[in-house]
């Protein structure tokens, strides 16, 4: 069993042996894997190595400002016509979170696996895995500072990004001392902390506040009201004009209710597939549940992804959340 810092030079061994990478994150990437992709993009950039950064889906609008975000490619709309033999994947709990840009991956492709994922599952050649870390930008602080790099304000607003929106701007249970540490630091090279808490954790648009009052119209608590959840529709995202982005935090309102000891968001698919997200306040291990549906994520705060309809999904998962009680 290697230790951290042995996993940490490996990586770095990684980074300076070859060249010409693939860096990519899970599908529709939320704050952390947006942080985590640019600050491995910008650590090559420093090494003046080649590397294409690229995701299934668009990076969310408010997260534009962040270095070279707008260099991350949208599979669906600019794909390369090649292969790639390194391969960095970032804040993917398992292979499959990569989605379709595995499909750029050479047959005999080497990947680096660097996530915070307890339920990561070691896919990679490389893994640099840390549960214990808050985010995946926790353990790039660290590997970063094993370059001899110049820290400037926007790489550290990346990682302070990936820092502040996986412990909900510094108040989930995960956000440890070496958090707080690592955040002084990151203010320390010119981060504007409370312009960034407005940006990402404040700031709402019209169709997300209208999404929002959807969602809060369907909710339901089950008898004993320590399970609360909320759902949206195809037609209701499209009745508000929203998109995916627009549903981030939402299942936190369940979730937030005095009692409620696990909210969920439930978001239906034209596909017919039904999307589960999962908050614990910390006695239901929601991680382990969504496994069973074939998901994951953390202890506190999990998804799944379920083929069927609402009317059908949703007494499937309270009934297994019940049995967790």
């Amino acid at each position: 069993m290697q230790t951290y810092e042995q996993e940490l030079q490996q990586v770095k061994s990684f980074l300076l042996e070859h060249d010409d990478y693939l860096v990519v994150s899970h599908v529709q990437p939320d704050g952390d894997a947006v942080s985590s992709t640019l600050a491995v993009g910008w650590l090559l950039s420093c090494l003046g190595k080649k590397f294409t950064m690229i995701n299934e889906g668009s990076i969310p609008k408010r997260m534009k400002m962040l270095w070279h975000a707008e260099d991350i490619l949208n599979l669906s709309e600019q794909q390369p016509d090649r292969e790639f033999s390194h391969v960095i994947c970032v804040d993917c709990a398992d292979f499959a979170r990569v989605g379709y840009t595995k499909q750029l991956f050479a047959d005999d492709a080497s990947i680096v696996n660097i996530d915070h994922h307890p339920t990561n599952d070691g896919y990679g050649a490389v893994n640099l895995v840390v549960p214990e870390a808050a985010a995946t930008a926790e353990i790039l602080y660290d590997l970063l500072n094993l370059f001899e790099v110049n820290w400037d304000p926007e790489i550290a607003t990346a990682i302070y990004t990936g820092l502040l929106t996986d412990t909900g701007g510094f108040r989930y249970s995960n956000t440890s001392p070496k958090v707080m540490r690592i955040a002084s630091d990151l203010l320390s090279y010119g981060v504007n902390g409370p312009e960034i808490a407005e940006t990402l954790l404040e700031e709402m648009t019209l169709p997300q506040t209208k999404i929002l009052v959807e969602a809060l119209n369907t909710l339901s608590l089950s008898e004993d009201g320590r399970i609360a959840w909320v759902y949206v529709t195809p037609e209701q995202m499209e009745l508000c004009g929203a998109v995916s982005e627009d549903l981030e935090g939402i299942v936190n309102y369940p979730r937030n209710i005095q009692g409620v000891e696990v909210g969920i968001l439930f978001k239906s698919l034209k596909s017919g597939i039904v999307k589960a997200s999962l908050r614990s306040a910390g006695r239901v291990d929601v991680a382990a549940l969504a496994q069973t549906f074939g998901g994951g994520g953390h202890v506190r705060a999990a998804g799944c992804s379920i083929e069927g309809s609402l009317q059908d999904i949703i007494p499937r998962v309270v009934e297994q959340v019940k049995l967790k009680l």
